[in-house]
């Protein structure tokens, strides 16, 4: 029984009511199962905002859930397991029902801890229920290595105990963060640097589904999926999961950056929060630019290149144009258009985010100038093979020089360069068409630029941030 709207809940608000609106219990993993093969049925994306993973990731996610798997995803830093974790959520029951009060979300029609069963005794059908959405059934913990048992599991709560309770009695337990998700998805990031003493603590929560605090006479038989996430480096550098661990968990699936360049674009539009427009031709660039880096033999493989670093960078981009709107009085924050003179400046702030091989100490900035020149060079190719751009090399050949830079408005680009035959293939082909505006025209203009430049058929000088174009 479930609500269209956050907003709003299914009415019943004691388990007599629930029980006469034919609300039927099921356990977290079923209520997964279920809705995941009601979506698979209807052809809805299981897991929406995950991209370019359809083929590979995610027929292994669904075979795990389907299963009632506890999984732990592995990969390197960046490749969307944060994401996949907390995408899960969207397959639970968007209401659910629980006993009113209850500090683990007991069930109303099996409560398990000694409160809600002493409640339930008491008041029968007239038990309060209240209603949970679905986004409060996700906890997420960051496993860091001071991390404890009482984090995770429990500890005895010394008020309780101050307020007159006995250390024996079950309800001076101050519950942690693994029975809280009790009912829901607990999402642990970074399993590894969990220390060892206290992975084996959730030894129980896997296998029997139960929690043990301070040596209490207590069971209480948890009903959670708990997915995990580890990076292959973090087995050497800070920490592993421990076999015991590591064969509780009823899936292992690895993850892996996007091998598809238009994928890697639609993932900086889905991530990406530009404050300029930054057209497909500069996205498209910046993801050549990472799968290059993912590449180099120059860049540490083992750590990886994130997504983050492409997200991080087309936001740069999208700064520095802004940045030019604003000094030259171009255009509103509305009309900020990102070019080709936009990328080299943001380099330096992505250096921290890439480690680099021992030998290229001193060399990281040059390394990062030489693959940016090639994934402006390979996309130029991609994006305008076979159009003729003889109109803007004959511009050069008279003579003419053109003037740019990350300063430079757009319409001194333009007044520069003057009228040039072909101009508006290459508009076309870059997605701007035919209403585009003077800051997208600019655009396109340096990029075909910079392009010429690169396939040696123009000449490109830079003195104090000015970019000079000219001919051959």
């Amino acid at each position: 029984m479930t609500s269209s709207s956050a907003g709003t809940h299914p009415a019943p608000a004691t388990l007599g009511q629930l029980r006469a609106s034919g609300h039927e219990s099921r356990g977290v993993a079923a209520e997964l199962r279920a809705n995941l093969l009601s979506r698979l049925r209807s052809g809805e994306d299981a897991f929406p905002g995950i991209v370019g993973l359809e083929d590979t990731v995610v027929p292994e996610l669904e075979s795990a859930l389907l299963a009632g798997h506890d999984l732990v995803l592995l990969g390197e830093r960046g490749q969307g397991k944060t994401r996949i974790m907390r995408t899960l959520v969207t397959l639970l029951d968007e209401w659910s029902p629980e006993v009113a009060g209850c500090e683990i979300h007991d069930d109303p029609y099996a409560p398990v801890c000694v409160r809600c069963r002493t409640l339930l005794a008491e008041l029968g059908d007239d038990l309060p229920v209240a209603w949970r959405h679905r986004d409060d059934r996700y906890t997420e913990k960051l496993a860091t290595p001071d991390t404890s048992v009482g984090d995770l599991i429990g500890d005895v709560d010394p008020v309780k105990v101050a307020q007159g309770r006995t250390l024996g009695d079950p309800e001076t337990v101050h519950y942690g963060l693994v029975p809280r998700a009790n009912r829901g998805l607990f999402g642990l990031n970074e399993l590894p640097d969990l220390a060892e003493r206290i992975q084996v603590a959730l030894f129980n929560v896997l296998e029997e589904r139960d929690i043990q605090v301070r040596g209490y006479s207590l069971r209480l038989p948890l009903d959670v999926v708990l997915v995990a996430t580890a990076n292959p480096e973090d087995y050497t550098n800070r920490g592993r999961i421990i076999t015991p661990l590591k064969d509780r968990f009823g899936a292992e699936i690895r993850t892996h950056y996007l091998s598809e360049v238009s994928d890697e674009v639609s993932l900086l539009r889905q991530e990406a929060e530009v404050v300029a427009e930054v057209g497909d031709h500069l996205l498209e660039v910046l993801a050549r630019f990472v799968h290059l880096l993912r590449e180099s033999s120059s860049v540490d493989q083992r750590s990886g290149v994130s997504a983050r670093f492409a997200i991080a960078a087309a936001e740069g981009v999208a700064a520095s144009a802004l940045r030019r709107a604003a000094r030259t009085g171009e255009a509103g924050d509305s009309g900020a258009v990102a070019r080709v003179c936009d990328l080299a400046p943001v380099l330096p702030t992505l250096l921290g985010k890439i480690e680099f091989e021992m030998g290229e100490e001193g060399r990281e900035r040059a390394v990062l100038d030489h693959l940016l020149r090639l994934a402006v060079a390979a996309t130029f190719r991609e994006r305008l093979s076979g159009l003729d751009l003889s109109g803007f090399t004959s511009v050069f050949a008279e003579g003419a020089v053109v003037e740019t830079g990350e300063l430079v408005p757009a319409g001194d680009v333009l007044s520069q360069l003057g009228t040039v035959p072909g101009l508006a293939k290459v508009l076309d082909r870059l997605g701007y068409g035919d209403s585009a505006s003077r800051g997208q025209v600019a655009a396109a203009v340096e990029f075909v630029l910079e392009g010429l430049h690169l396939t040696r058929r123009i000449e490109k000088e830079t003195v104090d941030g000015r970019t000079v174009y000219g001919a051959a």
